[in-house]
């Protein structure tokens, strides 16, 4: 398993993402622990970025709200740590 480190971006978003959603906590929270699992399970739709955010990925929570994330060494681990970027709808993180 991944560990996931948060930007304080990716907290204040993720905390107005809840605050004016709550009902998305379980499927944003779900989405979290399948990417730290498996960042390129199918339910996901992980995706890179291209042009200005090419070191960038991309995981759905839903169709509408996205997870952005970048790949992070970790020299004292086997896997890459995963970095939290932003978190909101389609139109908030791109």
């Amino acid at each position: 398993m991944r560990k996931i480190d948060w930007t304080p971006k990716s907290i204040r978003a993720f905390k107005r993402l809840i605050r004016k959603n709550p009902q998305l906590r379980p499927l944003a929270e779900r989405a979290l622990r399948q990417l730290a699992e498996n960042p390129f399970h199918p339910s996901l739709s992980t995706h890179k970025l291209v042009g200005d955010l090419s070191d960038i990925w991309s995981c759905s929570v839903d169709y509408k709200y996205r997870i952005l994330f970048e790949f992070v060494k970790n020299p004292e681990a086997e896997l890459e740590n995963i970095l939290l970027l932003n978190i909101g709808s389609h139109d908030e993180v791109y």
